[in-house]
């Protein structure tokens, strides 16, 4: 995650590496340079009664390992088994290839960026269920 820049509003919480940070009154910018951190904002934390459908329970266990609470190696097999499942639903070429790339984080230990694309697949799922079976 080298190079990394969140751009904070007022106010604004994000977890890096386990520490909570407040940014003030003024929207900021941070670099951070510390590769492989783990960093959350916390306005996008799913918590865990929210965690009730396929995708959101993948993310959760992502966000799980971001936040420390679960090393990666634990985590690793529960991820990619998520994954597949949801790549044997979704199978539009978009949603194909944010799974991929969330896959290919997550082996090579890049959870914020398997979070991010599995964070894409949100409204999609949103739109499906509320749909329905046909």
């Amino acid at each position: 995650m080298s190079g990394l820049v969140l751009k904070l509003g007022p106010h604004e919480r994000v977890l890096i590496n386990g520490a909570v940070i407040e940014n003030g009154d003024r929207r900021s910018r941070l670099a951070i340079m510390t590769p492989n951190a783990h960093i959350l904002r916390l306005r996008d934390a799913i918590h865990p009664e929210e965690a009730n459908t396929p995708v959101r329970r993948i993310c959760y266990i992502a966000q799980l390992v971001l936040s420390g609470d679960v090393t990666a190696k634990d985590a690793q097999l529960q991820l990619l088994r998520g994954i597949e499942q949801l790549s044997q639903v979704l199978t539009d070429p978009d949603s194909r290839l944010q799974l991929t790339l969330a896959s290919k984080a997550v082996l090579e230990d890049q959870h914020y960026q398997a979070l991010k694309c599995l964070r894409s697949l949100l409204a999609r799922e949103e739109r499906l269920m509320a749909v329905g079976p046909t």
